[in-house]
């Protein structure tokens, strides 16, 4: 497989895409960490909430009990603080659903953060990547010899552009057909430069 082009020159700037490529992903996971740590800190009020209304609930139901157990009107002073600890039952409730949605809330909000940028990077870039990377790696079986220049002569007569084929020769499928090696080297050449290849 082929992963980076002959020259120099092309190479260093796939290589700088990469390691781009590379800081980028990094970056973004980096901020939706962050993110979602600063939201999660918001999510603390409604534990302590939580915590604080839950023992309150739990004293007030102690104290109850304590009450309950005075003879003749124990059972209804102790009314109030089962209601009490009920209430605070309730508000232990809310603050835990509070939290829980804060924690859901920086879930999403950091998945976004990080995922949208990395997966738009990615359609923009691994594409082009790839596709040089499979005509590369493919390209690469045919240089094995000279006479597989041809090959790449006829795909440049084929594929490149009327003023760049001018340039070449004023006629250049017939110093293909004639077998020009001077042209055929100059049209190889051409296509192995869009493909990162060298010639053999």
């Amino acid at each position: 497989m082929k992963i980076y082009a002959d020259s120099e020159g092309r190479r260093l700037a796939q290589l700088v895409g990469d390691l781009v490529l590379l800081v980028w992903l990094y970056a973004c996971v980096q901020i939706a960490i962050v993110v979602r740590d600063v939201t999660l800190a918001l999510a603390e009020p409604g534990k302590q909430v939580a915590e604080a209304a839950g023992g309150l609930a739990d004293r007030l139901r102690d104290a109850g009990e304590t009450v309950g157990e005075v003879p003749v009107v124990g059972d209804e002073v102790r009314a109030p603080f089962d209601g009490a600890g009920d209430s605070a039952d309730q508000i232990a409730g809310a603050g835990t659903s509070s939290a829980a949605a804060v924690a859901d809330f920086a879930f999403w909000l950091s998945l976004s953060i990080g995922a949208i940028p990395i997966l738009i990077a990615l359609a923009i870039y691994l594409p082009r990547r790839v596709r040089f990377i499979r005509q590369a790696t493919a390209g690469q079986k045919f240089i094995d010899a000279s006479a597989d220049l041809d090959l790449f002569a006829l795909r440049a007569i084929a594929r490149q552009p009327m003023h760049v084929l001018a340039k070449v020769s004023h006629d250049p499928a017939g110093a293909w057909r004639r077998g020009d090696t001077e042209v055929i080297d100059a049209l190889a050449r051409l296509e192995l430069k869009d493909a990162g290849l060298s010639p053999p």
